[in-house]
């Protein structure tokens, strides 16, 4: 069911620059490791299927913008890490990953970096806590898919994250359950 507070409109997926990074709305963008959940997320948050999901790596190969409430984008980025992608391919994710969010001239709000909390924090999901820290961007991250984890694991895998996060805002979040919604909805919309 669709959240009736929230309008959430698909806008256009880019390769590179364009006027939508230059527009003066905010950006919400979500980053994180290929088949970690961010377009099931976004579409958990908006209420709707907006976002490609899929069980297949790698779905997402452009910046894909989605108007929210006529006043922020949400931007759903293409994953990192291990996606079944050409070498050349992986590379150019990378590089169109750190271009827009370092060197293109957007507008952020809120980086959104989403892990697998079954999994932990990567190599990959370090490097990219380092870049967005020493680039002085509002980031949180969110441990996603806890409904995968049995109860018995659940504390020590959270513990664990939020032990490695220190200073860094945690939100544990399940797209299946909606746990955590309210409270990654609250970070996302409030005012900046």
């Amino acid at each position: 069911m669709t959240d009736p507070t929230l309008e959430a409109v698909y806008v256009k997926s880019i390769n590179g620059t364009d006027d939508i990074i230059r527009d003066n709305k905010l950006k919400v963008t979500f980053i994180g490791r290929s088949n970690v959940g961010k377009s099931s997320l976004i579409n958990s948050l908006v209420g709707k299927k907006l976002a490609r999901s899929s069980s297949r790596p790698g779905k997402t190969v452009k910046l894909d913008f989605f108007l929210i409430n006529h006043s922020l984008f949400f931007v759903d980025l293409p994953g990192y890490g291990f996606a079944n992608r050409s070498k050349d391919a992986l590379e150019h994710y990378r590089k169109l990953i750190a271009w827009y969010l370092f060197r293109s001239e957007v507008n952020h709000k809120l980086i959104v970096l989403i892990i697998d909390a079954s999994i932990g924090i990567t190599d990959y999901d370090r490097e990219s806590i380092n870049l967005l820290i020493e680039h002085g961007l509002d980031f949180v991250v969110v441990a996603n898919k806890v409904d995968k984890l049995k109860m018995s694991q659940r504390d020590r895998a959270l513990k664990a994250i939020q032990t490695e996060c220190k200073d860094i805002p945690v939100v544990v979040y399940s797209s299946v359950t909606s746990e955590g919604k309210g409270a990654l909805m609250n970070l996302v919309l409030k005012k900046k």
